[in-house]
């Protein structure tokens, strides 16, 4: 095998007057010589293998070829040094000898750069490499080191009890080649020294699922902090899943993150475990509670595909989703309107908020629909109403009742809102402390008119300080959570929590935030409850003055009640007898006017009267039967029965001798010459 003349394109020209310049050409210029002489005098075809060559030798080409071409008296000459180099040189007990350098005559620069001495094929037959393999199963590595005259199937069989895993459940994967069978020999895979390849075994469950179920659910429950690094940029996101969220969700928060579909993505980290994306992280085999990823972008399809893919087999590295097929259909010049036929404003997100809204109740309105509709029902109850509003429900009730008011400030051009809301502000634990302690309110700066809105707000609120810091505050460090508690007569901003943060961080926040609020809440429970015990005592002490008064006022009304009552009782009393000395006066002259009763012997007829009284009681008289009734009526009266109160009837036949005429005599009223009359009263 004999090395061949490349010519490198692209090349600067030498005679730049830029020293600088001409140095960094000739690095790069020998570079590309050592990756063309390492490909053509070694026979590897594929560039990438032989680079990766030259880095395992720290591009150093003669160790490279010595590596992959072992020789037992092989020299590579190399014009650029003016050394001749031997080879190691393997005994029949396969011991390297040292090496030894001599000085050798400058070859000519017309010939090969690097020509070496190919010993014979027998000699290379007899001289076998040694081959490292690290061989990954689930979370455990297994170092195996064979000639590479061996087999595949000989590594299985090593494996087989390193592992205890029968040769016909496993696949061994990683081969740079492609799959390969077990009868392959290793010397006709042309590998490096040293090499990595993983165990699957798709027909045996894990060992979480088959052994350990309750630690499995144990596991669902939990959170995983995942540590990505975005590879080409540099940089490294923290993130927090459920142990219940699956390996898909992962790629699709990175893509919200990285802008690199999920099709696109390269991953580095995932256990072999994690062979399906519908897979849960409890189930994958990561590390717990944080495991460490990279990602980066495939390279792009115009390259060839055996420079931009790794191997099918490699399926923990590269994510194939059936379900991203179109996912990245922009990024080749192909607008997603175009593929499904709808223009590319239709596919667009629909605004949090409206522009320039004139009630602030509609426009929250419109965003919690929103937020719902993008990110589901589990996130915080927002405030509907205004700002001011807010405040009223947070601040100014009872000490007891108040709460922090927690002020979502959304933005939909910043790569960390994804993020934000469905990993950290729609967590049910997040969720469920802030229902309990907070007052949530929210607002879209997304637009500059709503932005400009809310710093106006802010000014008013909480002065120009805390307006001015979110003034400042760039576009990805959205979403922000201000933490606001009011203190008296003010309103003081206790947090401000940038987007770029994890479930527990933001947790440990929100409690740091509930404990200076509590300390103070306290405070004021306490200066309330002894305002209330003072107006409590105030309270009683006016109740029990006014209960005096009215005990006072109530004596009052009723010794004048008892003097009005005696006084008319007295009044009656003089009335009743006024009238019985009136009634008295009136009898005494009645009888006294009486004509003196006539004898029973007596010349003129006599009529002699029978007078029964209510009271059962009779009394009797002898009249003249020519005398008038008056004379009886005015012998009743003087009796006590005034003929206006009483009426004198008689029995048969029953009469009211009271309606008779006064005038007429005893004789005409046929009370002649005796009768009993009784006295009845009238009604």
């Amino acid at each position: 095998m004999t090395c061949t003349g490349v010519t490198y394109p692209g090349t600067h020209d030498t005679t730049s007057s830029d020293p600088e310049r001409i140095r960094k050409d000739h690095v790069a210029l020998g570079a590309q010589v050592k990756e063309a002489g390492a490909q053509a005098c070694t026979g590897i075809e594929n560039i990438d293998e032989a680079i990766t060559l030259l880095e395992q030798n720290n591009w150093d080409l003669v160790a490279a070829i010595n590596g992959v071409i072992p020789q037992e008296n092989g020299i590579l000459q190399s014009d650029y040094g003016g050394e001749t180099l031997h080879s190691p040189v393997y005994g029949p007990a396969s011991h390297p000898t040292t090496s030894t350098s001599t000085v050798s005559p400058p070859v000519s620069t017309s010939a090969s750069a690097f020509r070496p001495v190919v010993p014979s094929r027998q000699i290379v037959e007899r001289l076998p490499r040694m081959l490292d393999f690290r061989v990954e199963y689930r979370d455990r590595n297994v170092d195996v080191v064979v000639e590479d005259s061996c087999t595949v199937g000989e590594i299985k069989q090593i494996l087989e009890n390193e592992l205890q895993i029968p040769v016909a459940k496993m696949l061994l994967k990683g081969w740079k080649c492609g799959d390969v069978d077990d009868s392959t020999v290793l010397r006709t895979l042309h590998l490096p020294k040293n090499s990595n390849l993983y165990v699957l075994t798709p027909d045996l469950p894990p060992p979480s699922l088959s052994s350990n179920s309750s630690a499995l659910q144990e596991l669902l429950n939990q959170n995983f902090m995942l540590i990505i690094t975005h590879r080409e940029v540099q940089r490294e996101y923290s993130l927090n899943f459920s142990g219940s969220s699956t390996i898909q969700e992962v790629k699709r928060n990175v893509y919200d993150l990285t802008s690199i579909p999920v099709r696109h993505q390269l991953w580095e980290g995932w256990p072999p475990t994690a062979r399906d994306e519908s897979m849960t992280l409890a189930a994958s085999g990561i590390n717990f509670p944080c495991h460490q990823l990279t990602v980066g972008r495939k390279s792009s399809p115009a390259q060839p595909r055996e420079q931009s893919e790794e191997p099918s087999t490699d399926v923990h590295m590269v994510s194939d989703s059936d379900g991203d097929d179109f996912e990245d259909a922009t990024e080749f010049g192909v607008d997603d309107g175009e593929m499904f036929g709808m223009s590319s404003s239709a596919l667009r997100k629909s605004p949090m908020m409206p522009e320039n809204a004139e009630n602030e109740g509609d426009a929250l309105l419109q965003f919690t629909a929103e937020f719902s509709s993008r990110y589901g029902d589990c996130h915080p109850v927002f405030f509907i109403g205004s700002l001011e509003a807010a405040f009223q429900e947070a601040f100014y009730g009872k000490a007891r009742d108040r709460k922090l008011l927690a002020i979502y400030l959304h933005h939909d051009e910043s790569v960390l809102t994804n993020v934000f809301c469905s990993q950290m502000l729609c967590a049910e634990s997040v969720v469920s402390y802030l229902s309990q302690n907070f007052i949530t309110w929210a607002w879209d700066m997304t637009k500059e008119a709503n932005r400009a809105r809310f710093l106006t707000m802010c000014t008013r609120h909480f002065g120009s300080v805390v307006a001015q810091t979110i003034r400042t505050q760039k576009t990805d460090q959205f979403p922000l959570f201000l933490i606001i508690m009011g203190k008296r007569s003010s309103n003081e901003v206790l947090n401000v929590i940038q987007g770029n943060t994890t479930v527990d961080e933001l947790m440990m926040r929100l409690m740091a935030a509930m404990e200076i609020f509590t300390a103070q809440q306290q405070e004021d429970i306490k200066d309330e409850d002894e305002r209330e015990a003072r107006e409590k005592v105030k309270r009683e002490q006016d109740e029990a003055y006014r209960l005096s008064l009215e005990a006072d006022r109530a004596k009052v009304q009723m010794r004048e009640a008892q003097e009005r009552e005696m006084a008319e009782q007295f009044r009656l009393e003089q009335i009743k007898k006024e009238q019985e000395e009136e009634r008295e006066a009136i009898r005494l002259s009645l009888e006294q006017a009486l004509p003196p009763e006539p004898k029973e012997e007596n010349s003129q007829p006599v009529s002699k009267l029978r007078i029964r009284t209510p009271s059962g009681e009779f009394f009797e008289r002898r009249f003249l039967a020519s005398s008038n009734l008056q004379v009886v009526f005015d012998f009743v009266a003087s009796k006590g029965y005034p003929w206006e109160e009483f009426k004198l009837l008689s029995t048969f036949p029953r009469r009211d001798v009271t309606m008779m005429d006064p005038n007429n005599s005893l004789m005409d009223a046929k009370l002649y010459p005796q009768e009993t009359l009784f006295l009845e009263a009238k009604e």
